[in-house]
């Protein structure tokens, strides 16, 4: 398979093959020699290959500083890090960035040299799909495509992109109202209760959009919801308890009622437990239906948390109070 005819998504897509192709039996002073007036756009690394398959890698310093009688083979790093030519660009990407490596060879399914990916090249592809992630999950976007024109299109796209998000969150709204609505009577005997009802819905938004950032992100590269909703868990119960804690104290200290006080504690924690398991879960139903797990966050994702930080917080204050 040729870059011309690699997925548009794919690794192989961002790879080149700039640079000569070593072999292994050949003397350093000799690929040196062969580099002298030539000009690449980009070369660190140079593949070493026995025929059509990857030996090994070797770093233009090695060629550069090394002794011109060091065989290639000597001075290559014969367990080189490599990927399969249909891995994802970003997947590969940040591959790239947690182990430290400076190139990817792409293989294929027999291991043969089909090209390398430069820091260079990873770096534009974190950059796009940094920039495409947020999009998607503020609601601006629909699909990849319009990634790159949603800062310069004109204002009927910008409003038809939106829109449709923003009706869901009006919806989620007037559903919030009618919540709210149900337990009148009960805050009506309570104002202060009424006092606090925004700051809760701020904090459950708050750290369920931490948590869909670090699902959404780990989806993108191959890191399963299983893997992190242990730890994603017991840190929106941890962050629940603190908040709940230093509430209480400080809420005594300006209102004086601790019956009151306690009650909106208690909605805190559940509601920052609650916007937790949210914040993974759509995202994950989302990536099982095989749709984009960005669209399981923003808007929608903030409305679902509202209304249940809303319902939680109500039956819990009224029931105490």
């Amino acid at each position: 398979m040729s870059i011309a005819e690699a997925l548009p998504d794919s690794v192989l897509a961002r790879s080149r093959r700039e640079g000569p192709q070593l072999s292994p039996e050949q003397t350093v002073g000799e690929v040196r020699l062969a580099l002298i007036g030539q000009r690449f756009d980009d070369l660190d690394t140079l593949a070493v290959c026995a025929g059509e398959f990857l030996v090994g890698l070797i770093r233009i310093e090695e060629v550069m500083a090394g002794d011109s009688a060091t065989t290639v083979g000597q001075a290559m790093d014969p367990a080189p890090p490599t990927a399969h030519r249909d891995t994802d660009q970003e997947v590969a990407a940040w591959n790239m960035v947690r182990h430290g490596h400076e190139a990817l060879a792409i293989v294929d399914d027999d291991n043969r040299y089909l090209g390398i990916v430069t820091p260079s090249d990873m770096l534009s592809v974190l950059l796009e799909e940094h920039e495409e992630d947020l999009s998607r999950m503020a609601g601006v976007v629909h699909d990849t495509e319009q990634v790159r024109t949603a800062t310069v299109e004109s204002v009927t796209r910008r409003v038809a992109h939106r829109l449709p998000w923003l009706i869901v969150g009006l919806a989620g709204a007037m559903a919030a109202a009618m919540v709210v609505a149900g337990y009148e009577d009960d805050i009506s005997k309570q104002v202060t209760l009424a006092f606090f009802l925004p700051g809760v819905v701020y904090m459950a938004d708050a750290v369920g959009t931490q948590t869909e950032t670090v699902v959404v992100r780990g989806l993108s590269v191959g890191v399963g919801v299983r893997q992190v909703a242990p730890k994603e868990s017991l840190t929106g119960l941890i962050i629940g308890t603190v908040v709940a804690v230093l509430f209480v104290p400080l809420g005594t200290l300006v209102f004086g009622d601790v019956q009151v006080m306690l009650a909106v504690a208690l909605a805190l924690f559940v509601s920052c437990a609650v916007a937790s398991v949210i914040a993974m879960a759509l995202p994950f139903v989302f990536d099982r239906l095989h749709l984009d797990p960005a669209y399981g966050s923003g808007p929608l994702s903030t409305v679902v948390q509202d209304l249940l930080t809303i319902i939680c917080y109500c039956a819990i204050v009224t029931t105490l109070v």
